[in-house]
């Protein structure tokens, strides 16, 4: 597993401390005013999505792998709705915020 301390780009280490730390306010503040995302190729509402499956949920990244410069990572993703389930993202980073992540399982 990568410490999310050690992840490669800034802003989605940023993002993943966030979450892991159940941090609303730090994780909107990774994020761009117009940020978008998508879960298992569906586009969904960033804001109620991440209230559900992050922190209304308890949710925490294992990061096991990443790629293209830190922007694609392969995690072990847990939360209390869903369990412990292996999963991909793929962030978008723009002027060191993201602007889009996709989530899926992998």
């Amino acid at each position: 597993m990568i410490p999310a301390d050690e992840l490669s780009e800034p802003a989605v280490r940023a993002l993943v401390n966030a979450i892991n730390a159940n941090d609303v306010a730090t994780f909107r503040a990774a994020l761009t005013a117009d940020a978008t995302m998508s879960d298992d190729g569906t586009d969904r509402d960033l804001g109620q999505w991440a209230d559900r499956e992050i922190f209304g949920a308890n949710g925490h990244m294992d990061v096991e792998s990443e790629e293209d410069g830190g922007c694609s990572l392969v995690a072990h993703y847990r939360n209390d709705t869903w369990g412990k389930m292996r999963t991909r993202w793929h962030f978008d980073v723009s002027d060191g915020k993201v602007r889009r992540f996709e989530t899926g399982q992998a």
